[in-house]
């Protein structure tokens, strides 16, 4: 799961057992993977460790995303359907569209349910651009 969202090169912050990824496939602007280091198959099989680490990760994230763009809101979506490891698919929401770098993002299933195969097809520039910006902010 790891190789299939990009590791190493799309590490944002790794933590004790937690890693965030940027999402390749960015559906809004910012999209990002977290993926639990413990190798299982449920989100019931974690380690105690790994749900108590949890809480502060989530607070990092929300806290950090929407100082860097203003976001509306976030969607966690832990599917486990193609890729079995415990992942949560982590998306911002924006209820308008999105400037970074010179491309426009957009929300294109606001204000419902994502559609996680709408994506905003960005050139490698870009992407590199926002995995360098996320791996800043989350440095603090």
């Amino acid at each position: 799961t790891l190789i299939k969202f990009g590791y190493p090169k799309t590490l944002i912050k790794e933590y004790k057992n937690w890693m965030i990824l940027c999402q390749p496939k960015q559906i809004t602007l910012s999209s990002l993977i977290l993926i639990c280091k413990d190798e299982v198959d449920a989100f019931s099989k974690i380690s105690d460790e790994s749900f108590s680490e949890l809480p502060k990760i989530i607070k990092e994230i929300e806290n950090k995303i929407k100082n860097l763009f203003n976001n509306d809101k976030i969607n966690y979506l832990m599917l486990m359907m193609v890729d079995q490891e415990v992942h949560f698919h982590i998306l911002p929401r924006y209820s308008t569209d999105k400037e970074f770098e010179g491309f426009i993002f957009k929300d294109k299933s606001w204000p419902k349910k994502p559609d996680i195969d709408m994506v905003n097809e960005i050139n490698e520039v870009v992407f590199n651009k926002l995995i360098d910006r996320l791996k800043v902010a989350f440095k603090d």
